[in-house]
Order: structure tokens, then C-alpha cells, then sequence
């Protein structure tokens, strides 16, 4: 990862791994592809940080120039977007990112409803819906990118995970006390397997709108599966580049854990 010129003083400048980038067998000459990683001091537990990395490990091996935008409370928006992501985190990151991301609301739902490709996990996920009920009963205003609302739950949900999505099976982890309910039409991101999902009943898990996926799952879930990061970043090398060559990348290690997860979790 790289820092671009148009980058302004609230990014960070994170290289790529030298023995990272080294794994490319093709040159990164199909172009630029802006990822945006919403608050990851605050807003990245359990892994999350993990799903950028992925990225934009990925972006390089297809032969694509990954730049990482990290964006956090008050700094200025960066120039270009092409992906957005966002962690869980506790409620006190939660309510430090609050004025920030009001400040940023209507850029990011312009920039859903425009196909900008976003992955929400957790804490992020619920401040996308509608609104969080706390378990006093307090009501936090959320985005309304997905026509989610969540609730203050006193039981944890906690576990391994399988999901079917559009993107084939997905697996992770969840760790939440939220109790999410999708509104009327809203589309869930997968049909729970193995796990709790949304609030435990529904047999949902996470929402998905366009190109805009929330989700629980934790692991971090892209590296485990490997179709819905590129699923991802084809959205957005599209928007980028008007185009997606993807490269041949050896994922048999992650495709191996992927399999052996399922196979225990389903038997």
C-alpha cells in the first residue's frame, strides 16, 4: 500500500510488505484502485484490519496498484474512492466516530447508491442501518444505507459461522450482542448455515443493497474467502478502470482452511 499525492494529512502511509508485494507474478501496470478504510483506530477489533490488507494484497497480485486511504475523525475526505471498508469496534469507538461519520453521511450514501462497492462489519454494519437501540433504550441515528435496525441485546452471540451468499459459502466468526432486524424488502447478505446471524431466529445474516454488504462476521472474512474479496474489488476495479483482468492467484491454502471449515461445521 502506498500513499497517492492527492492523499490528505489524515491518511496514513502503510506500505505493502516487500514479501508481500513479491508474491505478484505480473507487474501492477492495470491501473489504480482507491480503497478507504473508515476509522481503524477506532473501528477495526477481531481481525477487521485483516480485510484491507487482503485487498489490497489482492489488488497487487491481479496486477492492479492498491492505494489505502485511512480515514479517521476530521480529517479530510480523500479525492478518489473506489472501495469503502469499516470494523467492529467497542462502543466507546463507536461513539467517537459518531460526529465524523454524521459530517461524511451524505458523501457515503451518495457514494452507495453510485455502486461504490462497501464491506461494513459489525459495529460499522449497524451504524450503516437505521438506527442502534441501546439496551436502556436510548435510539442512535445511523446512516440508513441499509434498512437495518439493531438493538441492545444482553446475550452474546458468539461462534463459528457458514453462510450461503451469491458469492458461494462464507465462513467466520461472530461476536456481537446486537440483534439486528431487517426492514420490509431488505435483502439479508447470506442464509445462515451454522451460527446465530442477524438476531438468532431469522436464520438471516448481515444486508446487502447494490454493491453495499453489512455483515457480523469477523475473522477477518476476506482472506478465508477468497471469492467474495474478488467479487469486491471487481466492483471497484470496474469503477476504477472500466475493466477487470484478474490474475491467477494460488489460494489453495485459503481454499483448503475454507473447505475444512465447512466440512466441520456441516459435517
Amino acid at each position: 500500500m502506498s500513499s497517492h499525492p492527492a492523499d490528505g494529512p489524515g491518511d496514513v502511509d502503510t506500505p505493502l510488505p516487500a514479501d508481500v508485494a513479491a508474491l505478484a507474478d505480473v507487474p501492477a501496470d492495470k491501473g489504480e484502485v482507491h480503497l478507504v478504510h473508515l476509522y481503524p483506530r477506532e473501528m477495526s477489533i477481531y481481525g477487521d484490519l485483516g480485510n484491507t490488507r487482503c485487498l489490497a494484497s489482492r489488488l497487487r497480485w491481479h496486477g492492479y496498484r492498491p492505494v489505502v486511504h485511512n480515514h479517521h475523525p476530521g480529517a479530510p475526505w480523500p479525492g478518489r474512492v473506489d472501495l469503502v471498508l469499516g470494523g467492529g469496534g467497542q462502543d466507546s469507538g463507536q461513539l467517537r466516530v459518531q460526529e465524523d461519520l454524521a459530517a461524511q453521511a451524505d458523501r457515503l450514501r451518495e457514494l452507495a447508491a453510485g455502486g461504490v462497492p462497501m464491506l461494513m462489519i459489525c459495529g460499522m454494519y449497524q451504524l450503516f442501518g437505521k438506527a442502534f437501540i441501546t439496551a436502556e433504550g436510548h435510539r442512535l441515528p445511523g446512516l440508513g444505507v441499509l434498512d437495518v435496525t439493531t438493538r441492545g441485546n444482553a446475550t452474546r452471540m458468539i461462534g463459528p459461522v457458514v453462510l450461503d451468499t451469491d458469492f458461494g459459502a462464507v465462513v467466520g466468526y461472530e461476536n456481537h450482542s446486537g440483534a439486528t432486524v431487517l426492514g420490509e424488502g431488505q435483502a439479508p447478505f447470506g442464509r445462515v448455515r451454522h451460527g446465530h446471524g442477524n438476531d438468532g431466529s431469522d436464520g438471516t445474516e448481515g444486508a446487502r443493497t447494490g454493491n453495499v454488504i453489512g455483515s457480523y462476521l469477523h475473522g477477518p472474512i476476506l482472506p478465508a474467502n477468497p471469492d467474495l474479496a474478488d467479487g469486491l474489488l471487481e466492483a471497484a476495479a470496474r469503477r476504477a478502470t472500466g475493466d477487470w483482468a484478474p490474475a491467477q492467484i494460488d489460494d489453495t491454502l485459503a481454499r483448503q482452511a475454507h473447505g475444512h471449515q465447512v466440512r466441520r461445521l456441516l459435517g
